[in-house]
């Protein structure tokens, strides 16, 4: 599943490519996990904004003559990308939306369909606000501390991974930057929540913020088919340090990395040197 380093690769990959431009012509394929919200002539004419990203959902902010006229909400799904194609080639049966413009075709490809493209009146209003509610804090946000990590947590008895990834803390710590992030900060993944310390749950807000910052710099992850709107896959697996290393010597003690399986998704870890 694309999270939030492979989105935010994603947006930089083609935004300002696409802004200014002028929508041409929408074309919807099979339909996503929620319907577009507007008839698809409605945005023709329109130009295409500011491009912007709130956990791991893309908003396209619209404009008629200047002025803000809603946007698209988009969100990539379990398989889903989005590229950025000057061509304009003809699309493919996973090829569920296009949003053709002056500049080139913005196209999601998604062969589950669980992606979306919603329309909204803004990004805080209608379905946008609807589906970006209930999101954590931003990881670079600076009130994203062991201090707020710490207050989340209490009251807490699902294992520190599950809280992470569930998003409603903080968003972006996906499967592979939760495993990798609990072992910087040295955490066993199946600490119960409320227990972990303000120092600890200091170390590891920090380490949640340097492996998302590390997996940008890369591009984030593929490990699958994840490409950007450039078609570049990304290479933060190719340092992982636990996640995929099961039966591997850890590389900072002498324990041997571990898998177990947590709410159904698999968790890398070492036991020598990641603490309960």
């Amino acid at each position: 599943m694309p999270e939030l380093p492979e989105v935010e690769t994603t947006r930089q990959s083609f935004a300002e490519r696409i802004r200014g431009a002028r929508i041409t012509a929408v074309r919807l394929g099979k339909p996503l996990r929620w319907p577009l919200g507007v008839e698809p002539q409605a945005l023709v004419s329109q130009h295409v904004g500011e491009v912007t990203r709130r956990g791991k959902y893309l908003w396209l902010a619209l404009e008629t003559a200047g002025a803000a006229d809603g946007g698209l909400l988009m969100h990539l799904g379990m398989s889903g990308s989005l590229a950025f194609d000057l061509a304009g080639s003809e699309p493919g049966p996973h090829d569920h939306f296009d949003l053709v413009t002056g500049r080139g075709t913005l196209r999601l490809t998604d062969p589950r369909r669980f992606g979306a493209v919603v329309w909204s009146p803004s990004a805080e209003s209608g379905m946008a606000a609807k589906l970006l509610a209930s999101l954590g804090l931003e990881p670079f946000d600076p009130a994203f501390n062991g201090k707020h990590l710490h207050d989340a947590l209490r009251g807490r008895r699902v294992a520190i991974k599950q809280a992470l990834l569930g998003g409603a803390i903080v968003v972006g710590a996906g499967n592979i930057y939760a495993c990798e992030a609990l072992f910087e900060a040295q955490i066993d993944p199946r600490t119960r929540s409320d227990r972990l310390s303000l120092p600890r749950c200091e170390r590891l807000a920090a380490a949640v913020r340097s492996t998302l910052a590390a997996a940008l710099e890369l591009g984030g992850s593929t490990l699958r088919n994840f490409k950007d709107a450039h078609g570049m896959a990304g290479q933060f697996q190719l340092q992982a340090r636990v996640y995929g290393r099961e039966g591997l010597p850890c590389v900072r003690c002498d324990g041997t990395v571990r898998r177990i399986v947590q709410g159904q998704r698999a968790t890398f870890f070492c036991p020598g040197c990641q603490r309960r």
